[in-house]
């Protein structure tokens, strides 16, 4: 039976983290072993898995940033395959298996990842209603369709895989060299598009996985760099349009993808105060989509809510 290492970073998690360590017992014996990383926490992120779930192994670092903590986590995991879950979200029971099953019928895919339901909520659980409500929908597979095999021309046109859904390889992982831990956002998504080169990724078009949405996980500081279109440029500057299975993503839809990573980045410092950000953002999302009504209106923004008096 395969068995699996399960990553964990952790950061200042101490009030979620209970729930997270429960949500991956219940998968089961599947689960050979929990790493839980605890880059650099103040709060007793480290007393919660001591006390809680003692069987886990704690490993901590100094705070390094999550790219770091997931590398050192693999780097100690015993597992040929590593499942990876942030600190604050949850897995549905059978998770695992699911996805175990699932690759057990694509023996080329050395990665599965699955579709999500965003829960937001600042209680330790969902409620009993809710689960209920998405259990109801669940079902539905067309709600959550995805990607599956060689997704390289898809990814082109943003991430499709959510780092707490993946499932892979640890010898993958090993020879991908992990996350770049110079990426400040967009480490995963990055990490998703190397793979795509070289593995088919399976896809499970039900939400197993609970994306914790709460005022604390929304950062508010203007983005320094647009992380997202750094890597997107640079998968493009590497390998172009074409995966390797000869599928081309459509040029144009990838120039509006691109577009859109320079439009956030000048949302975001317009928010901020950033003005000359802002317009950065605006030109570059502009030599994408010159026609770009948003980026035009943005523009404009930026320079009559901070032109001189």
């Amino acid at each position: 039976m395969r068995q699996v290492s399960v990553v964990i970073p952790a950061y200042n998690a101490a009030r979620t983290l209970r729930a997270t360590l429960d949500s991956v017992r219940a998968q089961g014996p599947l689960v050979a072993e929990v790493v839980v990383v605890d880059d650099g926490s103040t709060d007793d992120t480290a007393a919660v898995v001591a006390e809680h779930d003692p069987q886990a192994r704690l490993v901590r670092q100094a705070n390094a940033g999550v790219a770091a903590a997931r590398n050192l986590g693999v780097s100690v995991a015993r597992g040929d395959w590593v499942a990876f879950l942030d600190a604050d979200d949850l897995w549905l029971p059978g998770k695992l298996a699911a996805q175990l099953k699932a690759l057990a019928q694509a023996p080329t895919a050395r990665l599965a990842c699955t579709a999500w339901a965003v829960w937001p909520s600042e209680a330790e659980l969902p409620s009993a209603a809710w689960l209920d409500d998405l259990s109801h929908r669940a079902d539905d597979a067309g709600q959550w369709v995805g990607p599956s095999g060689w997704i390289y021309p898809e990814l082109l046109l943003g991430s499709e895989v959510w780092t707490s859904t993946v499932m892979m390889e640890r010898a993958l992982f090993l020879e991908l060299g992990g996350f770049d831990g110079s990426l400040r956002i967009g480490e995963d998504y990055d990490l998703w598009l190397r793979a795509s080169r070289i593995t088919p990724v399976q896809h499970l078009p039900r939400p197993w996985a609970l994306y914790r949405s709460h005022a604390s996980s929304l950062t508010r500081r203007a983005p320094e760099r647009n992380f997202q279109g750094e890597v997107l440029q640079g998968a493009l500057q590497r390998w172009g349009l074409t995966g390797p299975d000869g599928r081309k993503a459509d040029p144009r839809a990838v120039r509006r993808a691109l577009a859109r990573t320079w439009l956030d980045y000048a949302e975001g410092n317009l928010q901020a105060g950033q003005a000359d950000a802002c317009s950065l953002g605006c030109q570059q999302a502009l030599r994408q989509t010159p026609f770009s009504i948003k980026a035009w209106r943005l523009l404009l923004r930026s320079k009559i809510r901070w032109s001189p008096r």
